[in-house]
């Protein structure tokens, strides 16, 4: 990531994670009989450890480099999918999908959840446009405001609908429940991923401002269009699948930002690891404090998010910087 944090290291510490994350669980796990398959260890790997590890790099980095799209199309460093209402209107889209289609696909739901958010956060978007704060620290807070009345409205009709308790195994990421068959749309994010790096030097131009961006030949519209899809399917498809995760696609992108700069095409590779392998240590965490039982990585992630946040005000504080 820098000349601190070499990218091989991370590589390191991302395998050494999986490893890890591969081998606890309240089963017990032997590698010696994934050779010999003489036990069920293989059967628990293939069915349920691999599932989760994968589920939770996945879900890391689809929230960090949502986290990077949604502070360039909003042009504020503060800003993420959770203090934007990304996530609050895809928790209403999935809310909407339970009410008019509760048999339907998780697919069918997904698409629903991505409409919400897609659309909420344009609304988002032009509220902050028409009120144009100068403060780039009332930005996510005009996000949290809208993020509270629309959960707000979401609770309320869960409430009325009586399905609230489903409603909240949405509202609070989990991966214990995720096994073979029940995680496969999580990889739906990843050919956005890709278009992402495609267009990573237009988002980063895009971040500079819409005359810049018609300076150098690009469509600012366009671009913010392109970001503003990337990052409700990449949220959307974690909702519906583990349920919210706050903080990752605030805290990651600046943590990068610290190393690579504004430049997403030279981050983004950076931001992808930093986003799977924190997501892995909150998980890990979670499984080891009460092992074992275990405690839903939405609360680890808050827990550790909010520090890595208050730190980097802090840091912003003491340079200047905010």
């Amino acid at each position: 990531m820098s000349r601190r944090f070499p990218r091989s290291l991370l590589v390191a510490l991302t395998l050494l994670l999986c490893g890890i994350s591969l081998i606890i669980g309240a089963h017990e796990f032997s590698i010696s009989g994934l050779f010999t398959g003489t036990d069920s260890s293989l059967f628990l790997l293939a069915v349920s450890r691999f599932p989760r590890t994968a589920s939770v790099f996945v879900s890391g980095v689809s929230l960090a480099v949502a986290g990077a799209l949604m502070q360039i199309v909003a042009s504020n460093k503060f800003i993420g999918p959770g203090t934007a209402s990304t996530s609050q209107w895809a928790q209403l889209g999935l809310l909407a999908a339970l009410l008019s289609m509760p048999d339907a696909d998780p697919m069918v739901k997904m698409v629903i959840a991505f409409i919400f958010s897609f659309f909420g956060t344009m609304i988002f978007l032009k509220f902050i446009a028409r009120l144009a704060p100068k403060d780039p620290v009332m930005v996510p807070l005009i996000g949290i405001m809208l993020g509270n009345v629309v959960g707000a409205v979401t609770m309320f009709i869960a409430y009325r609908a009586d399905i609230v308790q489903n409603l909240t195994s949405w509202m609070q990421g989990d991966f214990s429940m995720v096994i073979r068959g029940r995680y496969e749309l999580l990889y739906i994010s990843l050919p956005f991923l890709i278009l992402a790096t495609v267009k990573a030097n237009d988002l980063t131009i895009a971040s500079m401002g819409k005359d810049m961006a018609t300076n150098l030949g690009v469509s600012y519209a366009a671009t913010v269009g392109i970001g503003l899809l990337i990052l409700s399917v990449s949220v959307a498809s974690v909702i519906v699948t583990v349920g919210s995760i706050p903080f990752i696609g605030i805290i990651v992108p600046n943590l990068v930002r610290i190393g690579k700069g504004d430049d997403l095409k030279r981050s983004l590779p950076d931001i992808c690891m930093v986003g799977g392998t924190f997501l892995l240590v909150c998980d890990i965490i979670g499984r080891l404090v009460i092992y074992p039982f275990e405690i839903p990585v939405g609360v680890t992630a808050s827990i550790a998010g909010a520090v890595l946040f208050l730190a980097m005000l802090i840091r912003e504080r003491k340079h200047g910087k905010a």
